[in-house]
């Protein structure tokens, strides 16, 4: 039987400013999201987990959506060789529109 490997969780420092925009109430959801999803084999695809398109903000990133009706949004890389996850974004999708930090990226 394979042995599940445990990656290591690293949060980029602009997380700490997109996550004030997000009300408190919904933090421990997030991170409830990002410890269970990512913490083993975080580049297998899911249902709420996907690479995402190439020539996007971040060179293979991923997106892991969370909350209720898949409303927030983390973006992720993986390094396999490290078995780190660097959290690059955390963010709100609203209708056509996605909120990260004080940025409204149009979808």
């Amino acid at each position: 039987m394979a042995e599940t490997r445990k990656y290591k969780l690293i949060y980029a420092p602009e997380v700490k400013e997109h996550l004030k925009v997000i009300d408190k109430q919904n933090h421990g959801q997030i991170r409830r999201a990002i410890e269970t999803q990512l913490i083993f084999e975080p580049d297998r695809e899911a249902r709420n987990r996907k690479p995402l398109d190439g020539g996007g903000l971040w060179e293979g990133a991923w997106e892991l959506r969370c909350g209720g009706r898949n409303r927030f949004r983390v973006f992720f890389q993986v390094d396999r060789e490290a078995l780190e996850v660097q959290i690059l974004a955390i963010g709100v999708k609203e209708k056509n529109e996605l909120i990260i930090g004080k940025e409204r990226i149009k979808l």
